[in-house]
């Protein structure tokens, strides 16, 4: 489990321990590349394998094409497209070992974006073709990819950008519904097509 809060972390990771599931907690800012090499390498020295990688950070934020400058350009990219990218190259070594799958998190405005979201669904549809990629170049190490786009998400990020009003609770996604998708890609209780990017829209 990895995020730049280590106190959201450890709730999270008291919230999994009720599963009995072994869990490593790691505060890291994933825009930094050997953030990213660390984050695998403590992963592997503490469970001995990885079997799965899931890019599911995200930021987002509604911008004018006009406003677009180069600092919050870097910020959407780094999260959104770099940290993907430079993970899936560290997890590279240890996947190929015995194969295993990779669920990158991208967006419906890759699909359809809302006016705002220019480079925001600009950096999800690279997301997209990036994981076409990793499963072509994964095929002969036996590791699988996929993307997962959901629409609206109810989470904290979406309702600093939206009210009620812009978009109702009743037509957005639960996160817990996103994040179940995402598991069973990984553990082969949803069948996929490598490469695919699986779009779930929202209410």
């Amino acid at each position: 489990l990895v995020g730049r809060d280590a106190a959201k972390l450890r709730a999270t990771q008291e919230l999994v321990a009720a599963t009995a599931v072994q869990t490593l907690i790691i505060a890291a800012d994933i825009q930094q590349a050997a953030e990213c090499r660390r984050i695998v390498e403590e992963a592997h020295v503490a469970f001995g394998r990885i079997d799965a990688l899931a890019n599911v950070a995200g930021h987002a934020g509604l911008e004018p094409i006009a406003k677009v400058t180069e600092a919050s350009w870097s910020a959407m990219i780094d999260t959104n497209l770099t940290a993907v990218v430079h993970l899936t190259a560290a997890a590279w070594p240890h996947l190929a070992v015995k194969g295993g799958t990779i669920v990158n998190v991208s967006s419906m405005a890759s699909f359809d974006p809302f006016p705002g979201f220019a480079t925001y669904a600009a950096a999800k549809v690279a997301v997209n073709m990036f994981t076409r990629c990793t499963a072509s170049e994964g095929t002969k190490q036996g590791i699988k990819a996929v993307a997962v786009a959901p629409g609206a998400v109810e989470t904290p990020m979406l309702r600093s950008m939206f009210n009620e009003k812009m978009i109702p609770g009743s037509r957005t996604l639960a996160a817990t519904d996103v994040g179940q998708i995402v598991a069973d890609c990984i553990t082969g209780k949803r069948a996929f097509t490598a490469g695919e990017t699986i779009q779930v829209k929202s209410p």
